[in-house]
């Protein structure tokens, strides 16, 4: 076993880091399942990483009460500004959720005594171990699996379809809205917690407009036709600039060139359970 201990001192924080932008995937894979185009999930990462390590530096908070601190943070302020900001749809909920993640920067950044400011805050213990990342992705799994199988799932499905048939089918259009909002900003502050105290430094410039494009593209890329597809995404999203490090330069390129290419001939994703099961029927048929 000494070449996975080797494997695992060298790559262990990349490891860990796919579990993370797995949750933060499935996060925003949440709100689309209900039709909701919410870029606010960096913003809410960033709530959840600051709360959980203010919690930890300046109260010595225990790991799982700063994780739950995490978690809490980011939910309530996403029940306090989801009434008037879910009423919009479409590019204006994003433009709207955007400017909600540029707001959370700058007070991360005038707070400064409380932040560190533009300097972040550094020295924040290195609680996240592998089984917490693991622990934290299977119950989301879990929990999300459970949600699309039931009468909620179905009410999401139905929203992203048509809200206005959903509502007057009986669905509670804005209550359905709220949860989906309210579970994703959970699941992204719980990913902000763990990514804090793997990394134990953090600043404003981590939960920004760039952080927030990459949480959209692993779900975008990998599928938003099931579960499987955030998790890939994320994988893939994680492993392409370290498997293409040797590109120096032209890194940067290349990863966008593969990207667009997918969502050009992939429109779906590269999970797609349609293609999936057409792909499985022609093979047993022959």
């Amino acid at each position: 076993m000494a070449w996975f201990d080797n494997f695992w001192q060298i790559y262990s924080n990349l490891v860990l880091t796919i579990g993370i932008n797995a949750l933060l995937a499935l996060s925003i894979w949440l709100t689309l399942s209900c039709g909701l185009l919410a870029m606010a999930n960096a913003a809410f990462m960033g709530i959840g990483a600051y709360t959980a390590s203010i919690l930890t530096m300046n109260y010595g908070a225990p790991f799982p009460l700063a994780l739950a601190g995490g978690i809490a943070a980011p939910t309530l302020v996403a029940l306090l500004i989801g009434g008037p900001t879910l009423r919009l749809s479409g590019v204006y909920l994003a433009m709207a959720t955007l400017g909600f993640g540029e707001v959370v920067r700058v007070m991360i950044l005038n707070a400064e005594s409380l932040t560190g400011g533009a300097l972040g805050l550094n020295g924040i213990p290195q609680s996240t171990q592998w089984w917490h990342v693991v622990v934290a992705l299977v119950v989301t799994l879990l929990i999300l699996w459970r949600i699309r199988r039931s009468r909620i799932g179905r009410a999401f499905e139905a929203i992203k379809e048509d809200a206005v048939a959903a509502s007057l089918m009986g669905i509670g259009v804005n209550a359905h809205k709220m949860l989906a909002f309210a579970l994703g900003a959970s699941i992204a502050g719980l990913a902000g917690a763990l990514n804090a105290h793997l990394t134990f430094f953090i600043g404003p410039s981590e939960y920004g407009f760039d952080r927030g494009v990459d949480i959209l593209t692993m779900t975008i890329l990998g599928g938003t036709g099931g579960l499987t597809g955030p998790v890939l995404g994320a994988l893939i999203i994680t492993l392409l600039p370290e498997l293409l490090r040797g590109f120096k330069d032209f890194r940067t390129m290349i990863n966008g060139a593969i990207l667009v290419l997918i969502v050009l001939f992939l429109p779906k994703g590269l999970w797609d359970p349609q293609r999936v099961r057409q792909w499985f029927g022609k093979r047993g048929a022959r």
